[in-house]
């Protein structure tokens, strides 16, 4: 049974409990009419959803950021409310962030992970979900707080996650041991770290690994607008976001995007999307690209879920298949002999060969 976490400010507590409520009730009252969101979504996740888009909305409207990251963290909801990891701070000589390790693991592989947020927020939210994965798929994860959005434009975001790959590799993580993964504006920044590797020097990964990434921080495809209706994240806010990367630095949509990047030195790279989400034909897209140029990439998306929807776990089958295929694609890309690794149902591309 989920948890909720309410915190903070008591004027930011007592609207986002007005907000639930409020969502809940209508949502209540459009099924008692036949007006589901979705027919295949149960009532946790129509509120869940709309609850969110809600708060990320307000919180994007208020004059300060700073603000607006107080407000959504406000109120949250959890599905594993204490989960067997240790959470500890970098220590001294280390990166700013924190390392899950999942109680009794004692596996080789160490994961880089890089969260989500539109580069704006690192929700506490975001930072459970984190911890959910070590336990989810028994990895120890070094999670970065890279600097944020509009405090911070582009390169400081990149520089950041090269620097915290570098860490690892300097602590005598061996690369066919290390796993770099992302989700949303995270799964942008995994994408964009595995593009800058060779450039940096650095050996590859064993495999790089995107949830719902945001691979286009310009307008790409019809989902961006269209599956608005559907989604937690809304297509205007991808545009806002993608302007704060940018600041005033002069760089262009199509130097700051995974999709116009190349790869072809890059690790083997595992895409997982949500058929209803904003973000799902630009991911298609940067999948599709990539293949056609020979690179190792496999996407697999999901019918009636929306964006980052993992953070539903064993409450959501959708989440349970998503998690059981990425337990799947870090034994396969780590193996010694590279078995094979059969495509899903949900699979739409298959490069891992």
């Amino acid at each position: 049974m989920a948890k909720m976490i309410l915190q903070g400010r008591w004027p930011h507590r007592l609207r986002s409990l007005a907000v639930l409520a409020d969502t809940t009730l209508g949502v209540l009252a459009r099924r008692a009419v036949g007006r589901r969101a979705d027919p295949h979504w149960s009532l946790d996740y129509e509120i869940g959803t709309l609850f969110v888009r809600r708060q990320f909305n307000h919180a994007l409207a208020l004059p300060d950021i700073v603000d607006g990251r107080a407000y959504f963290d406000s109120l949250y909801f959890v599905v594993e409310p204490r989960p067997r990891v240790d959470v500890r701070p970098a220590g001294p000589g280390e990166p700013p962030g924190r390392w899950y390790r999942p109680a009794g693991h004692d596996g080789p592989l160490t994961m880089l992970y890089l969260h989500g947020g539109g580069y704006a927020f690192d929700a506490g939210v975001s930072r459970h979900f984190v911890a959910c994965l070590a336990q989810w798929l028994q990895i120890p994860i070094f999670a970065p707080d890279y600097r944020l959005t509009p405090e911070h434009a582009h390169p400081a975001q990149l520089d950041d996650g090269l620097a915290a790959y570098r860490h690892l590799l300097a602590t005598g993580v061996a690369p066919r041991q290390l796993i770099v993964a992302g989700d949303s504006a995270g799964g942008h920044l995994a994408l964009m770290v595995a593009a800058r590797l060779h450039d940096a020097g650095l050996p590859p990964p064993a495999l790089v690994i995107g949830l719902s990434p945001w691979t286009d921080i310009g307008r790409r495809g019809d989902s961006q607008f269209g599956h608005d209706r559907y989604d937690l994240v809304q297509g205007w806010q991808t545009l806002l976001y993608g302007r704060w990367l940018k600041g005033g630095t002069g760089f262009g949509d199509a130097e700051l995007s995974p999709i116009h990047q190349r790869y072809e030195a890059a690790p083997p790279i595992y895409l997982q999307a949500g058929a209803q989400e904003i973000l799902v034909d630009m991911i298609r897209d940067f999948a599709r690209t990539q293949h056609a140029r020979g690179v190792p990439v496999r996407l697999d998306v999901w019918p009636h879920a929306n964006h980052e929807f993992h953070a539903y776990g064993d409450t959501l089958p959708q989440a349970q298949q998503a998690l059981a295929a990425l337990r799947a694609a870090i034994a396969w890309a780590s193996a010694a002999d590279r078995p094979p690794f059969a495509a899903s149902a949900y699979t739409e591309v298959d490069g891992f060969r």
